[in-house]
């Protein structure tokens, strides 16, 4: 190591280690902390984001990163790579001034936190002042990012959480997709009205009991308990570090499938933070590549895996004996119909694979639209209705199966929703690659064992971090860069075959 590099790496360690416990604090928000410690969750969280950005803002890092740079050569691949992520994060925080990531700061939880009261009374105009404040913000925020980044500032907010993605290549895939999946959804649909119905099996379902099976699950799938823990939460997510994941879920008794699946979609995320190199785990190139990589880690787990028929016959005496169930509904080819029912419905984390991208598509269009100015936030209600009606035919009852459903933009969090449907065709590629590479898969997983599965994860993704581009990632895991004819060919295979 060069004298420079070696100091970057100590400010990044004493940074990653600020920022883990800013995300700490945020699970803890969104999980356990009472409504009345907002205010001081608040401050804590602006004074640890505005310690960040001045420790990372520094003149001397500039000049470290230039001094560093200039003697790359001598330097091994690892670190070249991480240099370079440390000039990527450099960039989005010198971007921003002070005073602007302070109250981008308070503006998130204090729209985040109206949200969580908004939402299950469907009330849009009681969080829309605050949620404006919080836009003009990250527009700001856009704005400044855009000119350093020599990018649209649509684009500059999609970097933070997709490195290098760009609308433009998005709107290429998604209208792909978009021409594909129409025709697709109604031969679908067809070919299910004619096949036997799945029965719903009975409940109710007793939080008590989903949580057991959950857990039992996620430790089937690789979760170590030692290293996280499983919560409930108004908006299912993966929060923590790296060594410590936490996990939330929400449940309903009437259907004990929504849980379920969502925890197993959150485990795919705990898994890829898990298996991620510990040896750079301090700093830049040790993080997850981005959301699109991290998407594919637990829509791979999710839809790919454990909606297989493989898992759902491993699946089915688990809960058959979790909920004392009995009968035809219980048995492994009625849960397999039961997963695998396709039906537009109102809510994005409980679409199946062939609407969900609707929803995503959705969510990129309005942004897109709401960050260029082009729709104002008041008018997102009905915009979001109409294109609803428009993607998937339906049309929501209130603003809380509709816009205020996800808490994304809430949490400032623009840019965000293109990497789920990016993240489904990667999943699609990498299962595919992963069974070819080790055909005793899809058997292992019939035994509830993961082992072969999450081995080859291991290898060719988790372990490398951000030493790649998505495309590199993919391109070496798989033989090709992102391709939306992956998924496509899932889908066909999953559904019509």
């Amino acid at each position: 190591m060069t004298r420079a590099y070696e100091a970057l790496e100590t400010r990044f360690r004493r940074l990653n280690s600020l920022r883990e416990a800013a995300g700490m604090l945020n699970w803890d928000m969104s999980a356990m902390m009472p409504a009345g410690g907002a205010d001081a969750r608040s401050e804590q969280l602006a004074v640890l984001q505005v310690t960040c950005h001045d420790l990372l803002s520094d003149p001397a890092v500039g000049d470290l990163l230039e001094e560093a740079e200039g003697e790359g050569q001598a330097l091994d691949p690892w670190r070249r790579a991480n240099l370079r992520e440390m000039r990527r994060d450099w960039l989005h925080t010198t971007a921003l001034p002070t005073d602007l990531v302070e109250a981008l700061s308070r503006a998130r939880n204090r729209c985040e936190m109206i949200w969580r009261q908004a939402r299950p009374e469907s009330d849009f105009a009681a969080v829309l002042p605050t949620m404006q404040a919080l836009l003009d913000l990250v527009r700001e925020s856009a704005a400044a990012k855009s000119a350093l980044l020599g990018c649209a500032p649509y684009d500059a907010l999609l970097d933070e959480f997709e490195p290098g993605g760009s609308a433009a290549r998005i709107d290429v895939v998604f209208d792909q997709l978009a021409k594909f999946l129409p025709d697709f959804l109604g031969r679908v649909l067809e070919k299910q009205a004619a096949a036997q119905q799945p029965l719903a099996p009975e409940g109710p379902f007793p939080i008590a009991a989903q949580e057991a099976l959950a857990r039992r699950l996620m430790a089937a799938v690789g979760f170590d308990f030692t290293h996280g823990r499983l919560d409930t939460s108004l908006h299912p997510f993966c929060g923590g570090v790296p060594d410590d994941v936490r996990i939330t879920t929400r449940y309903d008794e009437g259907d004990f499938a929504k849980a379920l699946m969502g925890v197993l979609h959150e485990t795919g995320h705990a898994l890829y933070e898990r298996g991620l190199p510990s040896e750079w785990r301090a700093q830049p190139v040790g993080a997850a590549r981005g959301m699109a990589a991290h998407e594919s880690q637990s829509l791979l787990i999710e839809m790919q895996a454990c909606r297989g028929a493989e898992f759902v016959a491993y699946l089915a005496p688990l809960a058959r004996e979790a909920f004392a169930g009995d009968g035809p509904a219980w048995a492994a080819d009625n849960l397999q119909r039961m997963y695998n029912q396709v039906r537009p419905g109102f809510i994005r984390v409980d679409a199946d694979e062939v609407t969900y991208p609707a929803h995503v598509i959705l969510r990129y269009r309005l942004e897109k639209q709401i960050i260029a100015g082009d729709l104002a936030l008041a008018d997102l209600p009905g915009a979001w209705n109409a294109g609803m009606k428009e993607l998937l035919g339906i049309v929501p009852p209130d603003d809380g199966d509709g816009c205020l459903q996800d808490i994304h933009w809430f949490d400032g969090a623009w840019g965000y929703f293109p990497t789920y449907t990016l993240g489904a065709i990667a999943a699609a590629q990498l299962f595919a690659a992963a069974k070819s590479a080790v055909p005793e898969i899809l058997a292992a997983i019939g035994r509830g064992d993961f082992a072969p599965l999450i081995g080859w994860l291991r290898q060719n993704v988790h372990a490398w971090g951000s030493f790649h581009s998505t495309d590199e990632l993919l391109e070496q895991a798989t033989g090709s860069p992102l391709d939306p004819k992956a998924f496509e060919v899932h889908l066909i295979g999953r559904f019509l075959e």
